[in-house]
């Protein structure tokens, strides 16, 4: 027996040698990776879009938001519940049934000739997304095992998870300006008609050696509870915390919520192990994750409008400032399984949110001048590269030492932690931003509370995963 010092989570490791994927590794890495791109193209794609399809559809200001909200419910509120169906019936199984459930979702977008149609096409495209993201995750965290091939492995996916929503920004507007926003949702279902066919061949079934029963009391209130929640805050986005659909809904949110902790402490065969929840590992990595994505989604957001309605930015030009953002995240991903291979995933989500909240502080120095757009694409740039950091380490910190048979619902946590996040954050500050009688004013209150809140979480990580200056954080033993 000798040390292995390769674990993702472990502290300070020996440097080693990357090791080498087959071409099979990496055709199964492709095939996972582009599933993962195609669901994060579509949370950001269609923005630009919105007002070409509602005066092409006929819908108003007021119901454009369904556009977006038609898709989040549904992929936020069945992420665990499809994370443990996989686990107990295949997560290859459920994997190709969401993307053939996606692509035909897309086609139906695409030809949508009402509203009606599109919005049942976007709802179907986030119940696709469902079953992709967490069983996709699976299959990634099984095939290649714990160490320095899984950090290669969720780098790679963590990277294009970011670059995803980076390049559908810019994509958005191209293909709407040049060939109408149907191109936006035609690009989708070409995603899919590459990525479908060749699944099958590669991706090894995976699922536990038992197959308990599944919990269907669990499921029920963990999938309304997240239903409530998110309808709740992509409404308030619009229309305030004041309206009676808003305040019920979270009211029975919260309610359901507390209903499923109540259903699985008394259940034989829990949705999610509360026993896991209380794994330091996976209950201030989720957090950490929660806030890395809520507060970068809403710098984005108070960003795009700070750019066209204070510098006076075209849409194309506040796509290329992203652009930036984008590439330095896509280096950002190349090395981060290196920081992480020398100091741990524990240290590196720490340092990454810290590095996060820090230029986000930096972004109070904007004002009304010209020149302040070299501010906000260096500030921003550097801070995703900090915040991708923050993605990859916290998904690592989850799901390393979680046995395979519960990969499925680790990595269901690290993905509704997500979608929560991308859903919370504009609705609970981006409203300070919008009602602001000064926009400038609202932007400034919104990233000075943005910063506090992602540097106090960095605080609160390091203390409760117990990450201290200096400490070596103790190491498996593994066989050579």
């Amino acid at each position: 027996m000798a040390i292995d010092t390769t674990s993702p989570v472990t502290g300070p490791t020996e440097p080693l040698d990357t090791p080498r994927l087959s071409t099979r590794d990496k055709l199964v890495l492709f095939v996972l990776c582009a599933a993962q791109f195609m669901v994060a193209l579509d949370f950001s794609v269609l923005n630009v879009a919105l007002p070409a399809l509602g005066s092409d559809l006929g819908m108003s200001r007021s119901a454009l938001q369904w556009a977006v909200t038609a898709f989040a419910l549904p992929s936020g509120g069945f992420l665990l519940l499809f994370g443990r169906t996989g686990d107990l019936f295949g997560r290859r199984k459920l994997f190709l049934t969401g993307l053939a459930l996606f692509g035909a979702a897309s086609l139906l977008a695409t030809l949508a000739w009402d509203p009606a149609s599109f919005l049942t096409g976007r709802a179907l495209q986030g119940l696709g997304a469902a079953a992709i993201v967490p069983t996709g995750m699976s299959l990634l965290t099984t095939t290649f095992p714990e160490g320095p091939a899984r950090d290669r492995a969720v780098g790679i996916s963590g990277t294009l998870l970011s670059l995803g929503f980076t390049v559908g920004m810019v994509a958005g507007g191209v293909l709407t300006d040049t060939f109408g926003w149907r191109s936006t949702m035609a690009l989708l279902t070409l995603f899919a008609l590459i990525v479908l066919p060749l699944a099958p061949a590669l991706l090894p079934e995976s699922r536990t050696p038992h197959r308990p029963r599944l919990d269907v009391p669990g499921a029920i209130t963990v999938t309304a509870g997240l239903l409530s929640l998110i309808y709740a805050l992509s409404t308030a986005a619009d229309h305030g915390f004041g309206r009676a659909d808003v305040v019920t809904a979270l009211a029975a949110g919260v309610v359901l919520l507390a209903a499923f902790v109540t259903v699985e402490s008394r259940s034989q065969a829990p949705l999610v192990s509360l026993p896991m929840l209380r794994r330091r590992t996976v209950a201030w990595g989720n957090f950490g994750g929660l806030v890395t994505f809520s507060m970068m989604s809403t710098v984005v957001f108070v960003l795009t409008l700070y750019l066209q309605e204070i510098l006076h930015l075209s849409a194309f030009e506040t796509g290329l400032v992203f652009g930036v953002q984008g590439v330095l995240s896509a280096v950002a991903g190349a090395w981060a399984p290196r920081v992480i291979g020398r100091i741990g995933a524990r240290r590196t989500l720490v340092a990454s949110l810290a590095g996060q909240g820090a230029l986000i502080a930096a972004l109070l120095g904007l004002n009304a001048h010209g020149w302040s757009v070299w501010l906000a694409v260096t500030a921003v740039s550097l801070s995703s590269m900090c915040h991708l950091g923050a993605i990859i380490s916290y998904g690592l910190t989850v799901t390393s030492g979680v046995p395979d048979e519960e990969q499925g619902l680790a990595t269901g946590l690290v993905t509704s932690t997500q979608q929560v996040g991308l859903t919370v954050g504009i609705p609970l500050l981006g409203v300070l931003a919008t009602t602001a009688h000064d926009l400038l004013s609202g932007v400034h209150t919104v990233l000075a509370i943005d910063a506090a809140v992602v540097l106090l979480a960095a605080v609160l990580v390091a203390v409760g995963l117990r990450v201290r200056s200096g400490a070596v954080e103790p190491q498996p033993l593994r066989a050579r």
